[in-house]
């Protein structure tokens, strides 16, 4: 009768043990997640402020190009990314740093991160607005699609 009782009292012992790994387990993996979801939002945020920057201010063709995902590299072949550039160092320097708003969103709770950001720049010449959307489907932040369009007055 002894034998059995301490039988019973090590088994409930081993599952409650289990019980904690377990829960251990699943609260690791969930800080994770959040982590993980957390980071992702700030990198989006950065690399969607550095677009608008090294385009606006710094004119960085190169980035463009190399930032550039698949399907935005069809829509923006090498002659329109040109012409974009060409009509950026037109306007010459924006007066004041670009006001850029926007944030990344999850299409999943925790995986998919997309980004839209706009910013109202204003020129001697005019008020533009600069509107990217970003991706970050497998590697690296890319730009999905970007424009640049007359800002309509306020």
């Amino acid at each position: 009768m002894k034998l059995t009782k301490h039988s019973a009292a090590r088994e409930s012992g081993q599952i409650f043990g289990v019980l904690i790994v377990l829960v251990l387990v699943i609260g690791v993996g969930f800080w994770w997640l959040f982590n993980y979801r957390n980071t992702m939002r700030n990198e989006g945020r950065a690399f969607g402020r550095e677009v608008i920057q090294r385009l606006v201010v710094n004119h960085d063709a190169n980035f463009l190009a190399n930032s550039l995902g698949p399907q935005a590299k069809l829509d923006l072949p090498p002659m329109a990314q040109q012409e974009m550039m060409q009509k950026l160092q037109q306007l010459g320097a924006a007066v004041g740093p670009p006001n850029v708003q926007g944030d990344v969103y999850f299409q999943s709770q925790f995986f998919e991160p997309h980004g839209n950001f706009s910013a109202l720049l204003n020129y001697p010449a005019g008020a533009m607005r600069m509107d990217v959307a970003i991706s970050h489907p497998v590697s690296r932040w890319q730009i999905d699609t970007i424009g640049l369009s007359t800002a309509a007055p306020p």
